[in-house]
């Protein structure tokens, strides 16, 4: 019986590449169109922010699920790893919301 979540040797690889990939097309495309609108920067500001904290959110798991099982207290580092991915991806999906919450807002100018 396995100890620990099985992996194919390039499984890791994949994973970090095709969600670095993503992530710095979607980042780019955040700063793309948070400097082409000056109205709404700060609904920009917390989707970057989004992105930056759920990244950090993904290496933590993605550390947890490579951890070392023979490290005599792996339980508890693994435990506290996503523990700590849980809590980011939590704040991130929150300025997530707040950022769209700001671009969903209509003023007044946008109305005439």
């Amino acid at each position: 019986m396995h100890r620990h979540l099985p992996l194919e040797e390039e499984v890791m690889n994949m994973l970090i590449g095709g969600f670095s990939t993503i992530m710095l097309i979607a980042i780019i495309t955040v700063i793309f169109l948070w400097r082409r609108n000056t109205t709404q920067r700060a609904a920009f500001l917390w989707i970057f922010v989004h992105f930056v904290s759920f990244s950090i959110a993904v290496y933590l798991a993605l550390k947890a699920i490579s951890f070392d099982i023979n490290h005599p207290m792996s339980s508890e580092e693994i435990s506290l790893l996503l523990g700590e991915s849980g809590a980011l991806w939590a704040g991130s999906m929150i300025c997530l919301l707040v950022g769209i919450f700001k671009l969903s807002k209509v003023t007044k100018d946008d109305k005439e």
